[in-house]
């Protein structure tokens, strides 16, 4: 609730429900996901998302507002987790597909992190990260700067020495980092809301490619979050 850019914006509506639950309604059709948990800051400004979670009949967990880390690692530990894949809460768009075959490819590499985000040329705002609990127990321990516990895995993927990580790759129609589906201003508040606007619509679900096949039909769209730039860790 206390973003910089764009305060209380996971509570602000699009096609009149708040962005935390649309996420949460694309998360339910993961069937290889079997709980999702909200890590909500234990501040007073965010007591009202544990009132969403309690609505939503989520799970949640309260915990450290800056150490987002070790946020984490209890909330992994309280609910016995043996995976986590990590989605934030400015992502409304997450794409339930891309996680299922994320969820797939880590089983069955055994993998210890994968990651999918804009360094694989995907859109802006299909970030997920998967990691064993196993990894966040190490990193919890072993992550000692300000940055690396606030942004959760810096550590895993700046000592690959230590881990077994793999980065997905866009291809085909999904590589389009020209494409910014994330909310972390106004200007992509205001796109997002276009796209539910014409995309949405209840219990029928859309993808990436549907929202790409739309922006290509409406390019004048691009425009308004064109000039916004990505806050670097640390900012």
């Amino acid at each position: 609730m206390t973003s910089t850019r764009l305060p209380g914006k996971v509570l602000m509506e699009i096609s009149e429900k708040p962005i935390m639950l649309h996420i949460i309604e694309r998360l339910k059709q993961c069937e290889k996901i079997d709980n999702i948990i909200l890590a909500i800051p234990s501040t007073s400004e965010n007591d009202i998302l544990e009132k969403y979670a309690k609505m939503y009949e989520c799970h949640y967990f309260r915990g450290s507002e800056t150490d987002v880390l070790l946020r984490y690692y209890h909330a992994a530990k309280k609910y016995n987790a043996n995976n986590i894949v990590r989605i934030t809460a400015d992502c409304p768009l997450v794409d339930p597909k891309l996680i299922e075959q994320m969820v797939e490819t880590f089983i069955d590499e055994q993998t210890d992190y994968m990651a999918i985000g804009i360094e694989g040329k995907f859109p802006r705002g299909l970030d997920a990260e998967i990691f064993s609990f196993k990894t966040l127990e190490k990193i919890n321990t072993e992550a000692h700067h300000i940055y690396e516990r606030e942004h959760v895995t810096p550590y895993i993927y700046e000592h690959p020495e230590y881990f077994k990580t793999k980065f997905i790759e866009a291809s085909g129609k999904l590589r389009r980092p020209d494409i910014r589906l994330t909310v972390d201003t106004s200007e992509d508040f205001k796109l997002v809301k276009e796209i539910f606007k014409n995309l949405y619509k209840e219990e029928q679900l859309f993808y990436t490619e549907d929202v790409i096949d739309f922006l290509d039909s409406h390019q004048e769209l691009l425009s308004i979050n064109a000039l916004v730039s990505q806050k670097k860790l640390g900012e």
